[in-house]
């Protein structure tokens, strides 16, 4: 009796494991493409937005043309423009992390050890930049809420002026008496805008006449008596 031995053959699925150069070009395709798909919609609604609505543009509307302030497609620029980069910037950066993520798993790489120190390194960065995260936080808030825009008159505690210039972290503001002031967003806790709503300016003296003397002190009537004593 013979003993026959069957050799059977290894699977034609199994691969043995190391650098998928298919994986690394599929990655790398999709996550661009995906970037570029981002971007186009991102830079269109930001364009709309900027552009405005074409509502009060109808001829029956023009009445309403005067009454519309100045600035106002500046400021609604600026603030498309900023949520504009800000969606750009986080979106870039989204995919970049997740396309980098699958190149580094096709190229047979553990990358738990890496995201661990990414996670830490993220943390450090935290702590040591969180004034400037605060700033840029700030700055966000305060453009998507329109507490204030360039050419408004704001009052903060520091200082009263005219907005020249606004960014994610610095507000440029030119004083009354000239000077530019640089304000960082994460340090106005509070302002006014006189350029919203009924500013009325409060007067710095009361008027001259015979209430000003009915209000005028004593000692400073009993004095102008004694000096007219004298010359005399």
């Amino acid at each position: 009796m013979f003993s026959t031995m069957s050799l059977t053959p290894p699977p034609l699925t199994s691969q043995p494991n190391g650098v998928s150069i298919t994986g690394i070009a599929i990655s790398l395709g999709v996550g661009i493409a995906v970037w570029l798909v981002a971007t186009f919609v991102i830079s269109r609604i930001t364009k709309r937005v900027a552009a405005g609505t074409n509502f009060f543009k109808k001829p029956h509307f023009k009445w309403v043309a005067p009454a519309l302030r100045a600035l106002d497609h500046e400021r609604r620029v600026q603030r498309a423009e900023t949520i504009g980069s800000l969606l750009n910037s986080i979106v870039g950066v989204l995919v970049a992390v997740i396309t980098i993520m699958y190149v580094l798993q096709n190229l047979d790489i553990n990358i738990a050890p890496l995201l661990t120190s990414v996670g830490i390194l993220g943390i450090a960065i935290g702590f040591g930049a969180q004034q400037l995260i605060r700033d840029f936080l700030a700055g966000i808030f305060i453009t998507i809420e329109d507490q204030y825009g360039i050419g408004d008159v704001i009052e903060t505690s520091e200082v009263v002026g005219v907005v020249e210039s606004m960014g994610l972290r610095i507000t440029r503001v030119r004083s009354e008496d000239g000077a530019i002031w640089y304000l960082r967003n994460g340090e106005i806790l509070r302002v006014g805008n006189r350029s919203q709503g009924n500013y009325v300016p409060v007067p710095d003296a009361p008027a001259a006449g015979p209430e000003a003397a009915l209000h005028e002190p004593a000692s400073n009537t009993e004095t102008k008596k004694t000096d007219q004593k004298a010359g005399e």
